[in-house]
């Protein structure tokens, strides 16, 4: 997607003429975005595109890149505080007269933490958003830190951001880096982008790459060395930040900004799963946290933007926030617990169940214990059209799902030949068919959205452990555990992970709804009794599972195993599946 439809102006400073773009309404707050190396502004057209419906959306090429004219010389031009008066130059020229939202990305973050921590920008920023680009002072006096007192830890963190700093020793080399840009790099690196960065073929990069990126090499060499060597001490940040850490980034460590409180009074942490270049990868996720952090940071009840809401306090708040999450089988048992867990997180969430009233309460608790917005929607996950309804109303209304948890779920107990092909049926469509449904449904919109997600998938400790008493169940949930090592395997390349989680024994109120096949009434309602005591004294609950869930979304699990009987089961069918298929003959007690 392209800047088409922007409005262009040109700004002169300090000998060179910045070419700046503005979408959106001018009378609107403004919120800039600084770009990286080697990019120049459109780097951000997703984004920009995105935020231009709210704010007043400004973006700048970089001098001497894109289209704005480089300093002569080269050597001494691309300082930070001659990128500081650039940035003054252009933020007095579209928005004279209120503070301006800055975001930047890479060397435009590096930038944008030298105007946020100086004293002749207080009172013209509202509020910095950085991704993959720290304060060379903070770097400098993190390197000094560690060097002053180390540690093998703060020593093994040292040689690991070292390494990933390769490229910033190669761009110091002279000619070399300019010649290799103007060379095969240059026009190779698109399909560099594609390849490991999972980088949208299009529009971007722009024809005038290679010259961006050899001015571009003139910001390592002016100033990374100096600041580095020299920090400053009084870098403090003036002005609230947003800190987005993508964790795959392959150039720079977390660890660079464990320290980061010191610095920042006002720190908010995202985290996403994304490589180095998310503004091109996850532009609906950074939109929406961008929008949500600069109208938090605006005056309440400005026309036209968000109401300011309260930062999520949750243990994974930082990943899960904004984010929208749909939980299957959400009325009660590990669904609502999951559903509240994210909700604590800060994630936007939609119950389902096909007990209406339990999700609508679902989703009203939901947003008691946390939740920006919370909804409850009635549907059989069994029913293929129902499913494809629910997720057609979901995108048009809520957005693209981000975390799918498939975990609605019913029990059936008895011997295979007492089992009718009824009852066979009615546990497949809800243990099987449902996370067929969700997964091929939701997954779809995922994977042609581009921009990641995560599945997660209710299988059962039943999956790995035959019995004489669950053939149906233990089959269903089995194919459960398949499907998700399958969609695994295949979705990966789309940048979606999926889950598997397994738990054992938990007190869930799926023992009352449980059917006992071959049985009468009255033999079924005892062994249900029976059954809810077992489950009831074990006692394990819920909440733990849904806590199993988050982490798994975050550490992109395969399989997990939840409870100390699940995890002895898994054990067991790798290294003696023999004793499980001896345990497996014993009758249960009636």
């Amino acid at each position: 997607m392209s800047l088409q439809g922007a409005r262009e102006r040109r700004v002169r400073t300090g000998g060179v003429e910045l070419c700046v773009a503005e979408l959106g309404d001018a009378d609107r707050p403004t919120v800039v975005l600084v770009h990286g190396y080697p990019d120049s502004k459109e780097v951000w057209s997703e984004v920009a595109v995105r935020l231009a419906e709210q704010w007043h959306v400004v973006l700048y090429d970089v001098r001497g890149h894109g289209r704005s004219t480089a300093p002569r010389p080269l050597r001494g031009g691309f300082t930070l505080e001659k990128l500081t008066d650039d940035f003054l130059a252009v933020i007095d020229a579209v928005s004279p007269d209120r503070p301006v939202h800055v975001v930047g990305h890479d060397w435009g973050s590096v930038q944008s933490w030298e105007f946020v921590t100086v004293g002749r920008t207080e009172g013209r920023i509202a509020s910095f958003t950085s991704m993959s680009g720290p304060s060379l002072d903070h770097f400098g006096h993190w390197i000094k830190q560690r060097m002053a007192r180390p540690t093998p830890r703060r020593v093994g963190q040292l040689l690991g951001q070292g390494a990933k700093s390769w490229y910033v020793y190669m761009l110091h080399t002279p000619v070399l880096p300019e010649l290799a840009w103007r060379g095969p790099l240059g026009k190779r690196w698109p399909g560099i982008l594609q390849r490991l960065e999972k980088v949208p073929a299009g529009d971007y990069p722009t024809a005038s790459l290679p010259d961006d990126a050899a001015h571009g090499a003139w910001l390592y060499r002016d100033n990374v060395r100096a600041r580095l060597g020299r920090p400053r001490a009084d870098a403090y940040a003036h002005a609230p930040v947003q800190l987005i850490t993508p964790t795959g980034d392959s150039f720079l460590s977390e660890r660079l900004y464990d320290d980061l409180e010191q610095w920042v009074p006002r720190l908010v942490r995202r985290s996403l799963p994304a490589k180095h270049w998310v503004p091109r990868t996850r532009p609906d996720q950074l939109a929406a946290w961008i929008g949500e952090f600069a109208a938090a940071n605006e005056a309440d009840g400005q026309e036209g933007l968000p109401a300011q809401q309260q930062t999520a306090k949750g243990p994974y708040a930082e990943r899960f926030g904004g984010q929208l999450v749909l939980v299957t089988g959400a009325a009660s048992g590990i669904g609502r617990a999951t559903a509240f867990a994210f909700a604590e997180a800060g994630a936007r969430v939609v119950a389902v169940d096909r007990d209406a009233e339990g999700a609508a309460r679902t989703a009203e608790l939901a947003r008691l214990v946390g939740a920006p917005a919370a909804w409850g929607e009635a549907v059989d996950v069994g029913d293929e059209a129902a499913m494809e309804k629910l997720a057609d109303k979901v995108a048009a209304e809520y957005g693209i799902v981000d975390v799918l948890v498939n975990n609605a779920g019913i029990g059936l107990s008895g011997s295979f030949l007492e089992t009718t092909s009824e009852e066979w049926k009615k546990v497949l469509d809800v243990n099987l068919w449902g996370v067929i449904h969700g997964c091929r449904i939701f997954g779809k919109q995922m994977a042609d959205r581009g921009q990641g997600g995560h599945i997660v998938n209710t299988a059962s400790a039943a999956a790995f452990q035959p019995s004489r008493a669950l053939p149906a169940y233990s089959t269903s949930k089995a194919a459960v555990l398949m499907l998700s090592e399958c969609l695994r395997a295949e979705l990966a390349e789309k940048s979606i992970g999926v889950s598997a989680i397994c738990p054992g024994i938990v007190n869930t109120n799926i023992t009352a709804t449980t059917r006992f096949a071959g049985t009468d009434a009255a033999e079924e309602q005892r062994l249900r009794k029976r059954t809810t005591r077992l489950y009831g004294r074990r006692n394990y609950p819920p909440e733990k599972v849904a806590d199993a869930i988050l982490r798994a979304v975050v550490r992109n699990q395969a399989v997990v195993p939840v409870t100390p009987e699940a995890r002895g089961v898994r054990l067991l069918s790798r290294v003696s599946p023999g004793v499980l298929r001896g345990i497996a003959r014993l009758k249960p007690p009636l």
